[in-house]
């Protein structure tokens, strides 16, 4: 009765160390005086009335006896707290995981889809199953019952998907949200479990067009209307990715040195990449000037907007011209048949004319300039099988 009529703000002993604090807005609670390894400490018991004075006398003995047996009350509240703590961070799901591995890691990834395709995958095939599982708990049922429906059908997908369920998880105990190994690896685990990719599915390779076709089809391309006929055709003089020729600027051509030097950050491999172009190439390129409008760097620009092709734009044109048995890609394919059946080129020259990783030996002849000569005569050699364009190239890249 004494406790809940106490109004006076303040301090109020009990004995023993126990004191009731009142405020100056008339709450009540309790608290601990004492003294650990000569050190005056305070601790509190719980607010009043939910703590009543004999909860409180009770609480303050039992903890009266932690200190006898060297045990600091605030210490271990403090380290209960921080447990907690940890607990609570740890409580995240894969999917939250998931969402920031991709945010942290997509400014890295050259191409902007990239990170659209880390999240589809996760949304289709990762989210039903574990989205919501705290990450720690993730464990390899949760990985199998996400990789065993596509595992045979969609080989290539359940790949890259086991790829990112690693990635996601390795970032996650790094960052302290998990511990343990990695259920997704799978060297010595999945594979034990899965059959390698190699025994369920055969590569695909992309659609190429035969390349004792190759002339035939140039001179069905001519007659394609649009800036994405001029693009394709000068792709296929290249041998380059679509992506290369799509984002190709004239800050990195050389017309009078017959170069085209495409910089580290847009190549595959993140290296330089020198191109000799080939008369039919430089023509083409030479016959677009004209219409650059100033101030313009990209070569091949949609007309609607001026910016870079799309990515369907090249294909668009093969779907005009009724090719649905190839893709734009396929013709580096044709390139390297032609270069491997129909010339004695080595086909580390090819290798290299493609972008492909090739040896340090080949590398280094490369950087001494003289196999950047040999690939020019190979390219072209290649320009005369893919044949002359024909002098309707503006007229094509203003039509359309």
């Amino acid at each position: 009765m004494q406790v809940a009529r106490l109004k006076e703000p303040g301090y109020h002993g009990d004995g023993a160390g126990l004191w009731l604090k009142v405020t100056a807005h008339g709450s009540k609670s309790w608290i601990l005086r004492y003294t650990f390894q000569g050190r005056e400490k305070w601790t509190g018991l719980g607010s009043y009335p939910v703590v009543t004075l004999a909860d409180a006398r009770e609480k303050a003995l039992m903890l009266k006896r932690q200190i006898l047996q060297g045990t600091d009350p605030v210490q271990q509240k403090r380290e209960a707290m921080a447990q907690a703590a940890a607990e609570s961070a740890k409580a995240v799901d894969f999917d939250w995981c998931a969402t920031q591995y991709i945010a942290a890691h997509k400014a890295g990834w050259k191409n902007p889809k990239h990170a659209d395709q880390w999240v589809n995958t996760i949304k289709t095939y990762a989210s039903p199953v574990l989205g919501a599982v705290a990450v720690d708990k993730v464990d390899t049922p949760h990985i199998m019952k996400a990789l065993e429906p596509i595992w045979a059908t969609k080989a290539e997908t359940a790949s890259r998907l086991r790829g990112r369920l690693e990635a996601i998880l390795d970032w996650a105990t790094v960052r302290k949200f998990r511990t343990g190994e990695n259920p997704a690896r799978w060297k010595g685990h999945l594979d034990t479990l899965l059959p390698a990719r190699s025994k369920v599915s055969r590569v695909q390779h992309f659609a190429a067009l035969p390349w004792k076709d190759v002339g035939d089809f140039m001179k069905d391309l001519s007659g394609q209307p649009g800036i994405g006929a001029l693009a394709l055709k000068f792709t296929i003089l290249t041998a380059a990715r679509s992506g290369e020729v799509r984002g190709m600027t004239w800050g990195e051509v050389d017309l009078t040195e017959s170069l085209w030097i495409i910089p580290a950050e847009r190549m595959k491999a993140g290296r330089e990449h020198r191109i000799p172009l080939s008369p039919p190439a430089v023509a083409l390129l030479k016959e677009l000037l004209p219409f650059r409008r100033e101030g313009e760097q990209v070569v091949f620009p949609s007309i609607r907007d001026r910016k870079p092709l799309s990515d369907m734009t090249l294909t668009a044109v093969l779907r005009r011209m009724g090719r649905n048995d190839m893709t734009v890609h396929g013709f580096r394919s044709t390139f390297r048949d032609w270069a491997a059946e129909a010339t004695d080129y080595p086909a580390e020259m090819a290798e290299m004319a493609l972008a492909h990783t090739v040896s340090n030996k080949v590398e280094a002849a490369y950087r001494r300039g003289d196999m950047f000569d040999k690939r020019l005569k190979m390219m072209n050699d290649w320009a005369n099988m893919c044949s002359s364009l024909p002098p309707s190239i503006c007229q094509a890249a203003t039509s359309g």
